[in-house]
């Protein structure tokens, strides 16, 4: 580990994220069952959702703004114990109202993992690393929702019920809590690093910071105005607003899908995680590659943009999974477009580390993730009702298109200058 610290730091940020999709994709396994001893339609099931959607879209932002004000430590330690809570209490509900206020309770505390995670990131990588600590995290959801779809089929059967598998699920964040207190600190503050890690850290920092403005402190947490004054921002809003809805209807309904195409899944389960392990290698190619391409002479922006265009065309393989009926081929498709998404994912999540000073990236994170949740309520909702009422086919058809139009914004709004940024925004 001497040397290596931050790594450490990477692998439980990496442990968060999968125990936060486990918690959450518990609902999506389980869901074709629920759908039937509840009888929820499509419909009910999104509303089921969508409670949760809204406490993750409008928390994102909060606790975006409150980790730049509390600090990363505690601020995902009241997270992870707040969502674990909220998942073990799930064991409790009862019908459709229960599922949705303890799922609304679930989002709220979910939210802080992405903003705070991606200021983890800012804290403790210097720039040529940053795409591989992004994948390395981002990689978790990938990890927990193929995890997700072992591991609760299991404790389905051995303990004879779901009430069992939300309650065991939800008591991994707990477990996780206690590590995150034992090992994390501010790199200056961290009474296990070593002298030469850390003065790694720091002389990054300074470069970092006197290339974006020669001369200039950094400001810390400027306000929600002076954020959404800069293009930059909203290149980075766009960037997630867009895309990530596309990954939230494939976790959400994939099970669901799926049983609407006549597989069980307790028969094509060997398949059914191909299309997570994909976004899993995904996220490690888009962050690997980016990082080869600026060891290479090119500019961070330039690395960042080129793979999230590649990202976007390669969804448009959702088209031919709309209408194929073959397991394995469809299977592929579906994994073709989470690779490729995963990767466009990776990059989006790594501009805000990219562009923004310290105090500004959690703020600009959590902003990001609202415009996420919002277009995921919107798209849930609308989706429940297409599914219903004629097929999934328009709907991946049109979520295959949506990356494209993330990629264009991304192009036209996120630029390789400071300009009115007011000592934020950094030169990439």
């Amino acid at each position: 580990m001497k040397g290596r610290y931050r790594w450490w730091i990477g692998t439980l940020l990496l442990l968060s994220t999968v125990v936060n999709y486990i918690d959450r994709q518990t609902l999506s396994v389980l869901g074709p069952r629920l759908k039937v001893e509840f009888h929820w339609t499509n419909e009910s099931f999104a509303l089921v959702i969508i409670s949760f959607r809204i406490a993750y879209t409008v928390m994102q932002a909060v606790t975006g703004r409150l980790l730049d004000r509390v600090g990363t430590r505690r601020g995902l330690s009241l997270a992870v114990l707040w969502y674990s809570a909220a998942a073990m209490l799930t064991s409790l509900a009862t019908g459709l109202r229960s599922f949705c206020a303890l799922r609304f309770l679930l989002g709220a505390g979910e939210a802080a993992n992405w903003p705070g995670a991606t200021k983890a990131v800012a804290e403790w990588f210097p720039r040529r690393e940053r795409g591989w600590a992004v994948a390395l995290f981002d990689s978790g959801s990938s990890f927990g929702a193929a995890i997700a779809v072992v591991l609760v089929p299991l404790l389905y059967t051995r303990l004879g019920g779901w009430r069992p598998a939300f309650l065991v699920t939800g008591t991994l964040g707990l477990l996780w809590l206690l590590l995150w207190r034992r090992s994390y600190h501010p790199p200056e503050a961290h009474p296990r690093l070593g002298s030469d890690e850390l003065r790694m850290i720091l002389d990054d920092r300074a470069a970092e910071r006197a290339a974006s403005a020669p001369g200039a402190a950094a400001r810390p947490s400027p306000g929600w105005g002076t954020l959404l004054a800069l293009p930059q921002t909203w290149g980075v809003i766009a960037a997630r607003g867009l895309s990530d809805p596309v990954w939230f209807m494939i976790t959400d309904w994939f099970a669901i899908y799926l049983a609407s195409k006549g597989f069980k899944l307790e028969d094509t389960a060997t398949g059914f995680w191909v299309p997570f392990l994909a976004a899993d290698l995904g996220n490690f190619f888009g962050g690997g590659w980016s990082s080869f391409l600026i060891r290479r002479g090119w500019s961070v922006g330039r690395a960042r943009k080129a793979l999230i265009v590649g990202g976007a065309f390669g969804v448009l393989m959702l088209i031919p999974a709309a209408y194929l009926s073959t397991f394995v081929p469809l299977v592929a498709c579906f994994a073709v477009a989470t690779f490729s998404y995963a990767a466009l994912s990776t990059m989006a999540l790594a501009l805000p580390a990219d562009l923004f000073e310290s105090g500004a990236v959690a703020s600009v994170a959590g902003m990001a993730g609202a415009a996420a949740g919002a277009g995921t309520i919107v798209s849930t909702f609308l989706i429940g009702i297409v599914a219903d009422r004629f097929s999934f086919k328009p709907i991946l058809v049109t979520a295959s298109l949506v990356p494209l139009l993330a990629a264009g914004l991304v192009l036209l709004l996120v630029r390789n200058d400071a300009r009115s940024g007011q000592g934020v925004v950094k030169v990439i």
